[in-house]
């Protein structure tokens, strides 16, 4: 029987500095509830929690035997209560592994892999308080990812999240490859090449070749009910969470019990192995909506992109590019070619003058004047294309 490929246990620190807080958590072999031993993952990626003298829980990483990540902080800022970040001790772990196959709805893979080993952590506070908080990891053979969940507890019924406080320590600098997190043009920027040392704070995904040659590539999934994620250099290779704002007060606002989202880090030996990974479609919530077999996937083809080559343009005028004849030479190019769909951006009103970020003035109803809906809504269904309208609020969210 092969032992599985993460423990939990305390620091050596821990023990001798605060006995109170020091307790071994044993290494399990892996096993299916209720089942035979499950295969683990191939043991290449190690997780080992420690709980330092002053009860901060930290993780860490090595790949066939290296360090990955180094010592990485966990926990929360709360905008109404102390920290979650200090004077815990490990209270219970639990080691499961899984090994089942299930297919996507659609997707460039049908048939995914789910073939992990998965290592659940209680940690509590010695404190009066004595809030717990679980971390939950989820290794596999391409990477590993781990979440927070906060169960329902008396003295934390609502979670007023400032920020987290998890880390991401690389052991290594590296390539990477990245654009600006918290900058007006969200995810449109070009992506910038530098080393992880000169990364300030950068959207996920971020990826990186660490200098001997191990690809990986930081991001998140089931990002439900939770602020987005940017990571922020804190110094040297380690980088830091950090929580994207919402409207006013805290980032997060959740009643308890719940979970964030999974910190993902994919690991390849190269590019192409982070492409083939599949730690977010595993780590992902599984289809909510049942049979889906009404919705196709298809190819589709527009008029947008001879906008930003300056061939014409989204406002009306001699340059419009929306228009019906216009429209139907893209329909008639794409019945010719198999595509299913005709996108266009620029047909309603609201495109002209100052639009950017004005998009008060949008009116999702009513097509300019040189754009006829109707004759070529029935010009594309005759061709056998659907004709699909691109509805640009221009920033304004209330509108």
């Amino acid at each position: 029987m092969r032992m599985i490929a993460m423990t939990a246990l305390t620091s050596l620190a821990a023990m001798s500095a605060a006995p109170a807080l020091a307790q071994d958590v044993a290494q399990n072999t892996a096993q299916q509830s209720g089942g035979p031993p499950a295969a683990p993952p191939d043991g290449r990626t190690r997780v080992t929690l420690t709980v330092d003298g002053d009860g901060r829980p930290h993780y860490a990483v090595t790949r066939d035997g290296k360090p990955m990540i180094n010592p990485s902080r966990l926990g929360f800022m709360l905008t109404d209560a102390p920290k979650l970040e200090r004077n815990f001790r490990i209270e219970s772990q639990a080691t499961t592994s899984a090994d089942s196959t299930w297919e996507q709805p659609w997707g460039e893979w049908k048939s995914i892999r789910d073939r992990h080993t998965e290592l659940r952590v209680r940690l509590r506070e010695s404190t009066a308080m004595a809030r717990v908080m679980d971390v939950v990891f989820g290794v596999f053979d391409d990477g590993f990812g781990f979440r927070y969940e906060l169960p329902d507890q008396p003295n934390l019924k609502t979670a007023n999240i400032a920020d987290e406080l998890t880390e991401f320590a690389l052991a290594q600098n590296g390539t990477a490859w990245w654009i600006p997190g918290s900058e007006w043009n969200r995810d449109e920027y070009i992506y910038n090449t530098t080393k992880l040392t000169d990364v300030p704070l950068a959207h996920t995904p971020l990826t990186a070749k660490l200098d001997d040659g191990t690809h990986i590539s930081f991001h998140e999934a089931a990002l439900v009910d939770y602020s987005g994620m940017w990571l922020q250099r804190v110094e040297g290779t380690k980088f830091k969470a950090v929580l994207q704002p919402g409207a006013q007060g805290p980032k997060v606002v959740r009643g308890t019990p719940f979970k964030t989202p999974w910190r993902t880090m994919a690991i390849a030996k190269d590019a192409g192995g982070l492409y083939h990974s599949h730690i977010v479609l595993n780590l992902n919530e599984p289809n909510k909506l049942g049979d889906v077999s009404w919705f196709r996937p298809s190819k589709y083809v527009g008029i947008w992109w001879e906008m930003h080559l300056d061939k014409a343009t989204w406002a009306t005028g001699p340059k419009h590019g929306a228009t019906t004849a216009n429209v139907k030479k893209y329909i008639d190019f794409a019945a010719a070619n198999g595509f299913r769909g005709v996108l266009v951006e620029g047909w309603n009103v609201g495109w002209d003058g100052n639009w950017f970020g004005n998009g008060n003035d949008f009116d999702f109803a009513r097509p300019t004047p040189d754009f006829d809906m109707d004759a070529l809504s029935a010009y594309a269904k005759k061709k056998g294309v659907h004709l699909i309208g691109h509805h640009e609020t221009g920033g304004s969210t209330t509108h």
